[in-house]
This record gives structure tokens, sequence and C-alpha cells, in this order.
């Protein structure tokens, strides 16, 4: 009996084979009809193409190629020949194939555009040669300042034995006139070593040097940066000797800087450099000798061999120097050494953390696109997996049908790399030009160079390895009978697999995401509509500066008073003022120390505060919307010959005097020991940076304390276009030399909501890349799983299911993935968005709205994603599923 048994069993098992393979024949010859279709419509004869067609799907001459390679022949033609069979599997599957190419595409541009900015600003040094060498000073270890005094630089330079040179500098803007009309230009003030230093040599003409100076406005000669020649001077080299005007100071010019060179600062584009003994003309004032004025940057290179720690003990024996000689300018002084470029850590530190934020949450982007792609070539493998039984069956190895598969990938890669890296390309040529703020020459230096082109090639050749080698647990598993048999080597079962994972990982990424850019969106909304301690509706600005028209010392006030009566005289105007600066400006400011009324030791570390201070004429405070809340504010009595007085803010009250209640008509002094009385309180307002900590303020009478740089601060409720117009009549008519530009409050305010912007658009742009792969991945995790299941629904809904039990049952878990990868994406985006606390303004992921919006966000992508699969899971007919099969 059970011999009997054997034999039936034996014969059986022949016959399943022997139908199986049938079924493999027919298989193989449908496939090899088809390719030799494809082929000959290609030029080939029907012979050659089903040669080729029997080739590229194994059988015995895929086999014998297999065992010629193995001996060490033809390698290179059998990859041309997995190249040419794998974009033509990717033409005949082109929903697929524009799926990855874009997801991929959108990734490396996202991350080389980002690495490009990083490059440009943090990895790439100055354009100069042996820029690794040089080194921002700057005052202090924790919270360090990138200002020094002229003095100080001096005793930098000369005293310290770790440096080759030092140079000092500042930016300012100045009346320039090359013959006709003056206009407006940006410039450095530099040391005469500057370019000698730098290791620079002039595209024409020749640079001026430290032997050319010899006292304060003994070099009055000037440097054009090569974009200003070639714009204002048409490339004429003849501009060299010729004689120009600064401020109505005649100066020379020498030559013009080499093309590249865009000075030291990487914001900051000037159009022409000065000596920095010309300060007094140039900028209507002389602080050459003031060692508390601080308003220079200073920049060392290293000297051959020396190390940045060896240089920071060395300046420590300077700042002992300047402490043990100066105490009252430099008590408790030290120095720092910072990456030149962004002033040192002042503006390098925010922005070093926000691109290196930027930089991980674009890795995270392509990360998840590659987890989006390998769900997809996971269900693209399965979905061909009576094809690769085929192969394994009639002799082709494993290790070739991988290779296969990983060439497929790698050519979607090269090709979405391509494209990312084309429109990189085109964004970054773009921002390279891009012109933030109107009033001042800052634009971002991020052409793409050979890292960055580099960099993109990388990504797209890791990118292919990484979701090429999903499917290779599939392969390596596969069972050609039983995959012919049952027709896939996959199914949907209830265990927690790879593809499952990568889904979770593209959730997680994509809340990251969208915490981050709603926290910079909430955080750019505050900054909008918060106050600020200065209204900046119905406001307009002039920006000009007396000096450019030739008025200095006792001209200056009268010029500025009658540039107030001529804006007070216009139609419509409620109220106009005049400032040295704006709160928000972005201009230099220097800290002033305050201390108690019964000080008699004025070192900077006896001071009760450190303090943001203006000059503004009377009506400021009106003009400005700014709000008194006790005491008066000033009148024109309040000049040289009247004691010296003060407006402050509360802050100033609290710190300095304990409170508000007691702070007028009360005194403090500072470091020259001047006292000065306190006579209003105003409300707080922020002054340097939105993200910075209350501060405390003071404001000082303009005729007490005189400035050449003016703003004139208009109020009105007339049309903004008609008042711009009224007010360039009145100013043309009290001086017609005198350059000015007129804009509104509001636009002004670009400057201090920059770093908002560009944090709130760029992590939107981010959020939006995370959602689109966040719904592609849900969605294709949810149909391939209904597509699996159609049967079992439709059993379901005949034996009378409930939609909610068919909707749980299809789609059940994709939304536990969701809930999950969610979750554990809004712990991270909260850790993530503390780095934007520097940059934004009032930036928390612990806002009730944030947290909301996630949720909210997340819940709708689960929606948009499960839409369809739900349908058509809904939709299943037990019958119509029977009647297929």
């Amino acid at each position: 009996m059970s011999l009997f048994t054997s034999l039936c069993s034996f014969a059986s098992t022949l016959f399943r084979r022997s139908r199986i393979n049938a079924e493999m024949e027919e298989e193989l010859r449908s496939h090899i009809e088809h390719c030799a279709d494809d082929l000959e419509r290609s030029g080939l004869s029907r012979a050659e193409a089903e040669r080729r067609a029997r080739v590229e799907f194994g059988g015995y001459e895929r086999y014998r190629e297999e065992t010629h390679e193995a001996r060490g022949g033809q390698f290179l033609e059998s990859l041309l020949q997995d190249v040419h069979f794998g974009l033509r599997m990717l033409r005949k599957s082109p929903g697929f194939t524009a799926t990855a190419v874009i997801t991929l595409a959108l990734g490396i541009s996202a991350n080389a555009v980002v690495f490009s900015v990083l490059n440009g600003l943090i990895l790439r040094p100055l354009n100069v040669p042996e820029s690794q060498r040089l080194y921002t000073i700057q005052r202090g270890q924790n919270d360090p300042s990138p200002m020094q005094s002229y003095p100080d630089y001096l005793d930098l330079r000369d005293r310290n034995r770790s440096l080759d040179g030092v140079i000092a500098y500042t930016f300012s803007r100045a009346g320039l006139n090359t013959g006709g009309k003056a206009s407006t230009a940006w410039l450095y003030e530099a040391s005469g070593n500057y370019f000698d230093m730098l290791g620079l040599r002039p595209y024409v003409g020749r640079f001026f040097h430290a032997s050319d100076e010899h006292g304060a406005n003994s070099s009055p000669y000037l440097v054009l940066s090569y974009a200003y020649w070639s714009s204002h001077f048409q490339g004429d080299r003849g501009v060299v000797g010729r004689r120009v005007e600064v401020n109505e100071h005649p100066f020379t010019v020498l030559g013009v800087a080499p093309p590249k060179f865009r000075g030291t600062e990487l914001f900051f584009t000037p159009d022409f450099w000065v000596p920095l003994v010309n300060q007094e003309q140039v900028g209507g004032g002389n602080d050459l000798d003031a060692r508390g004025v601080r308003h220079l940057s200073v920049v060392g290179r290293l000297k051959p061999g020396a190390t940045r720690m060896q240089a920071e003990a060395d300046l420590s024996s300077v700042a002992a120097y300047l402490a043990k000689n100066y105490p009252k300018d430099n008590d408790k002084i030290s120095f720092s050494l910072a990456r030149p470029g962004l002033m040192g850590d002042f503006l390098g530190r925010p922005v070093r953390a926000f691109l290196s934020g930027m930089m991980l949450l674009a890795a995270l982007i392509l990360l998840a696109a590659c987890a989006n792609l390998g769900n997809l070539a996971a269900a693209r493998a399965a979905d061909r997996s009576r094809e690769i039984a085929l192969r394994l069956a009639l002799g082709s190895s494993r290790k070739r049908i991988l290779r296969q598969l990983l060439t497929e990938a790698m050519l979607v890669s090269l090709i979405g790399g391509a494209a990312g890296l084309l429109g990189a390309v085109v964004l970054l040529r773009w921002l390279s030009v891009w012109q933030p703020i109107s009033s001042f020459p800052a634009n971002v230096p991020v052409n793409p160079d050979t890292k960055v082109f580099a960099f993109a090639v990388l990504l797209a050749l890791l990118s292919g390895l990484l979701f090429g080698i999903v499917p290779l647990r599939q392969v390596l598993r596969t069972d050609p009978w039983q995959t012919v048999k049952a027709g896939s080597v996959d199914g949907v079962g209830r265990q927690f697999n790879l593809r499952d994972l990568l889904v979770v990982l593209q959730i997680a990424v994509c809340a990251v995401l969208v915490t981050s850019s709603l926290v910079a969106v909430r955080g750019l909304l505050r900054s909008l509509h918060s106050n600020f301690g200065f209204v900046t509706q119905n406001a307009m600005l002039v920006e000009t500066d007396v000096d450019m028209a030739g008025y200095s010392g006792r001209q200056v006030p009268v010029m500025q008073k009658k540039l107030i009566e001529a804006m007070d005289g216009i139609p419509g105007v409620t109220a106009a003022a005049a400032s040295d600066m704006l709160p928000l400006g972005g201009q230099n400011f220097s800290n002033v120390a305050v201390f108690q009324e019964g000080t008699t030791d004025f070192r900077p570390s006896n001071a009760v505060a450190s303090t943001y201070t203006q000059n503004i004429s009377a009506g400021y405070f009106r003009a400005a919307g700014t709000a008194l809340l006790a005491g008066r504010t000033f009148t024109l009595h309040d000049d040289k010959q009247a004691p010296r007085v003060a407006v402050v803010n509360r802050e100033f009250a609290r710190r300095v005097f304990g409170s508000e209640a007691r702070a007028v008509d009360r005194f403090y002094k500072v470091i020259d020991g001047t006292r000065i009385q306190v006579v209003g309180i105003v409300e707080n307002g922020r002054y340097r940076m939105l993200t910075e900590e209350q501060q405390p303020a003071a404001f000082l009478p303009i005729l007490q304390s005189p400035s050449s740089s003016t703003w004139l601060i208009v109020r009105s409720n007339r049309n903004p276009q008609e008042l711009m117009a009224a007010i360039q009549r009145s100013l043309r008519n009290v001086d017609p030399g005198l350059p000015f530009s007129i804009r509104t409050w509001d636009k002004e305010m670009d400057s201090a909501l920059f770093a908002s912007r560009v944090a709130s658009i760029s992590l939107g742009v981010l959020g939006g890349l995370g959602a689109m792969l966040a719904i592609t991945g849900i969605f294709g995790m949810a149909s391939y799983s209904v597509s699996k299941r159609m049967r079992e629904l439709g059993i379901r809904i005949a034996l009378g299911a409930q939609r909610e039990e068919v909707l749980r049952a299809a789609l059940g878990r994709a939304w536990r993935m969701l809930a999950f990868g969610s979750t554990v994406g809004l712990f991270l985006g909260i850790a993530a968005t503390r780095v934007l606390s520097s940059i934004v303004y009032q930036a928390t992921p612990r806002d009730p709205l944030v947290l909301a919006g996630v949720v909210m966000a997340m819940l709708l992508l689960g929606l948009l994603a499960t839409w369809i699969p739900a349908q058509r899971a809904l939709g299943a007919d037990l019958l119509a599923l029977l009647r297929q099969e």
C-alpha cells in the first residue's frame, strides 16, 4: 500500500512539475515574443531580435554568457546589455520611472542647494590666497563681540607674536560724485595693510598701502570693486588716476580689485575701498583715538606653522596688557578666534546652526525619498516575481538578477540626479544675484563649484544603491517553483516587514519637517504682529547723511532742523522727526556701559547695564509711534547748553534703578563720568535683532550728541506714492545736492525679518517635499496592501461586513503606522526646532497651535493618501474577482 502511495505521489509530482514547466515555457515564450517585438521596431531583423531577446531572458545563451564572464570575459559588453535592458524595462514602466526620477530629483536638488549654501558660507574660505590661515579676532568667549576699537587694533597688530599680519575694516555708506550727480555707494574703510595682508594683486592700477598713511585724512585714495568699475565706469582702464569726490572730498582712484574678490564679509558686497585713516572725510567723525569706541572688524593671518590654540594663547597676553594699562575700557578683556566672513561668531554661530539643521533636514528628505523608492522597488520586484523565477529556473544566477535590478536603480538615480542638479544650478544662480534687502548690498555667494557637482553625483549613486538593495532579500529567498505555482514572492501578512519600516521612516521625516516649518511660520507671523516698541504702518523713512553734502560741525544740527521743518510742511504729515539710526535697522551700533550715580571707578565690570543708545530729535516718539509711559520727551531746548538728559525704556529703569516708579528725575553715569538725568520712560522694544532678550535702551537728544547720519521719520495717512513724491520735492528745495533714499518703514523691516522669512520659506519648501513623499509612501503601501487583499475584502463584504470593518481591515495597518511615525517625528521635530530660536522670533515648538497644526497636517496627509485605496477597498466585488480568476 505504501509503495502504491509513493508511486502515486511521484506521479503527481511529475505531473505538477510538467504542468509548471509548461507554464514556464509559455511564460518565457510570451516574454521573448514581447521583447522581440520591441527590438524589431528599433530596426533589427526578426532573427536578431529573437536572439537578443533570448539572451536577455536567460536560457542557454545567458548561462553561457555568465560562464564566460566567470572566466574573465566580456564584462563591459554584459554591462552594456544590462544598461540597455534596464532602460527598456524602465520605459515599459513609465509611471514608476517618472515617479522615481521626480522623487530623486527633488531630494537631490534640495540637498545640492543646501550644501552649496553651506559650502559658500561655511566650508569654502574667503576668495583670497591661503584663506585657511585667516581668523577674525573677537572679544570674549561665550558671547563674543566682533568689534574692536582702532587703538586696540593697533595693539593687536603690533604686540602679537603668532600672526603674520592684522587688518581692520568697517563698512559704511558715502556719497560718490564721479563728475555728475552724487550717488550713494557702499564701501569698506580699511587699514592701509588690508590688500597686502590678504595677498591680493590689483586687476588694474595699484592698491593703497600702509606706507600711504601719514595721519588723519592723509590718504585720499580709493580702490574700485570690479563690479562697480564695470557698471559705473564701463571697464575703462583710464580710470586710474582719475579724481572723484567722496562726501565732497577729493579722492584719487588708484586701481581696481580682482574680479572674484568681494571683500572680507560674505554678506556684504562693497563698491570701493578707502583707507581707514580718512574716516573723518568719509564718515563725518574721527574715532581713531577713542579706545572705547568699538566699530571695527579685525582679521589676522596665522604665521606658517602656528595653530589656532597658540594664537589664542598669544592674544591672551595682549589682552592682559590692555586690561592692565587701560582698565577703564578693557577690564577683564579676552580674545578668541573665529572663521572670517560672518562677523566672527556674531553671525557665524546662528548661520552655522541653521545651515547644519537645514542640511540634516535635507538629508532626511533624501532618506525619505530613498525609503519611498525602496518601497516601490520592493513592490515592483514582487510584481516581477514570475519574471525573476523564470530567469532563475532557466539558468540565470541570483547575482546576475541582482545586478540587473541594481543597474535599473542606478539608471534611475543618475537620471534623477542630473535633473536635480540642473534644477539646483538654476536656483543657485538666481540666489547668487538675489538682493534680499533693497537698502543694503547683501547677497549670498553660492555659485556651484566642483564640490557641489561631486556631492550631487555622490548622492545620486548612494541613493541608487540604497533603494536598489531593498529587493535583495526578496530575490535571494525566491523559490522559482513556488513562485510560478503561487504567482508571487511577497504576501501581505501581519508581520512588521521592511516596507512597513520604510513607510514609518517617511512619515517620521515628514512630521519632523512639518513641525519645523510650522514653528518657523508661526514665529514669522508673531514677528509681523508683535509690538517692537514702534509702529511701522503709515510711516515713511528718508535715509541720508548730511556729511555727504559737505555739512559738518555746527552745520549738521542746523541742516537736520531744516529737513524736519520741510517734512512738517508737507500737507497731510502728522509728525516728523530725525534719528541717527533705527531700531532693527541693521546699522552698526555700540553698547554704552551705564553706571550708578555714585560710581567713581568706571571699569566695564562695574557697569550695571550695557545699553543700546539712540540719538533722536524732539518729536521722535510721536513720529515712531512709541508710547511715553512717564515723564516728558525732548524739546528744542535740550541742546548742548542744557544739562544732559535721556529718555529710557522700562527695562533700563528696572535694571539701573530697580523700578519704573523711581526712575524719572534720577541720574546715571556713562564711562567718561558724565551725569545724565532721566526725564521720561517709554515702552520696551526690539533694537538690534528680533530674537534678542529684552534689552535696556536710552534715547538721547541729537542736539546734545550730534551725528551726521540722519534718518527722517515721516508719519502720514496719505498714499505712500504721493507722499514719496512730495518728500522728494521738499528735499530738493532744501538742498539739490543731498543724496537720499526714500522707502516705507515696512519695507525697511526686510532686513530684520530676512532671517525669519528665509527660515520659513526654506522649511516650508522642505515640509512640502516631505508631505509629498509621505503621501506617496502611504498611498503606495495602502494601495499595494489593498490589491493583495482584494479577494479577502470581497469575501468580507459578501458576508455582510460593515464599511467601518472593511476599512479597518484594509487600512488599519496604514493608519497605525501613520500614528506611530507621526508621534516619533513630532518629538524629533520638537528637538530639531530648537536651533530656530536664534533666527526666528519667538520660535517654540511647544506652541499649542503648532502642535495642533502638526496633528491636523498629518491627519490630512493620511486622508489624502488613503482616499483612493479606501474607495477601492469598499468597491471590492467577490463575484467579479472570481470571474477574473
